[in-house]
């Protein structure tokens, strides 16, 4: 895979995948980067690549002429990279914006699924709304806050993504079983030792009883999501197993909690 970030700070996106697995994986050649800078694109003395916004308002745009060039730059390479004619679809040029859509694990699987893809990191008060209209595939957001630049996000974006590549980490299962893979937050994880600070591991784990462990982990997932985040039982459902692990989960909450206000002498 090769992914190109269009940036006004390329070494910010450089420094920030030195470390972990995005690190190993351009090591191995599994991931190539590329990165461009607006400034290469402007001629002036200063290398303005901003300016006032028209109607007025408080803080600065960034140029048309700068930020298409860049993009276009860029997405030659990522082309050219991927071996294919270039159609925007399969080399997708990808606004990382407050405006766009919400960011999921989903989005992850399927970038992971592209040959290529070029990511454009705003700053300022972001792009010229034209340079969205011509040179933008898509438009996508972290979350419901605002960042000081798309470059945090263009991290957090090919960390998500180049961990789902074939190779990548050391137990393709981990993927696989990680919170949002398969629409439920993740169950608790435990290691040695078995007691500490008067906790101890729960005794299922402990066990070797695959099916059984299988069983509490779906248990501990569906009910530690329905208490965090419902709202991702509420869009994907749940299944038959799930649903009754839930039910599970939910009494066993209940007398734990009466234990607590009732204690027995």
């Amino acid at each position: 895979m090769h992914i190109e970030v269009v940036t006004l700070f390329p070494e910010m996106i450089r420094d920030g995948l030195r470390y972990g697995v995005v690190a190993r994986a351009l090591q191995r050649g599994i991931v190539s980067l590329g990165c461009e800078d607006p400034r290469a694109h402007v001629h002036d003395v200063h290398r303005t690549v901003d300016d006032r916004p028209f109607g007025g308002g408080p803080g600065m745009v960034l140029k048309p002429e700068p930020m298409a060039a860049a993009i276009a730059a860029a997405h030659g390479r990522a082309v050219a990279a991927s071996g294919t004619r270039g159609e925007a679809v399969r080399v997708p040029r990808i606004y990382l914006s407050a405006q766009g859509e919400r960011f999921e694990q989903r989005h992850a699987a399927e970038l992971a699924g592209q040959a290529a893809f070029v990511l454009v990191a705003g700053r300022y008060e972001g792009l010229d709304e034209r340079v969205i209209e011509t040179c933008i595939d898509r438009e996508i957001s972290l979350g419901d806050f605002v960042l000081s630049g798309g470059e945090v996000a263009a991290l957090a974006v090919i960390d998500a993504v180049t961990r789902l590549l074939p190779g990548v980490l050391g137990d393709e299962r981990s993927a696989q079983q990680e919170s949002f893979a398969t629409g439920l937050l993740d169950w608790p994880h435990y290691t040695r030792p078995v007691d500490f600070s008067g906790l101890a591991v729960p005794a299922v784990l402990q066990g070797g009883h695959h099916a059984e462990i299988r069983r509490w982990r779906l248990k501990q997932a569906v009910g530690r999501t329905w208490l965090r985040r419902p709202d991702l039982i509420v869009k994907g459902g749940l299944p038959a197993e799930a649903s009754r692990l839930l039910d599970e989960f939910l009494a066993e909450r209940e007398v734990k909690e009466n234990d607590e206000l009732n204690p027995r002498n």
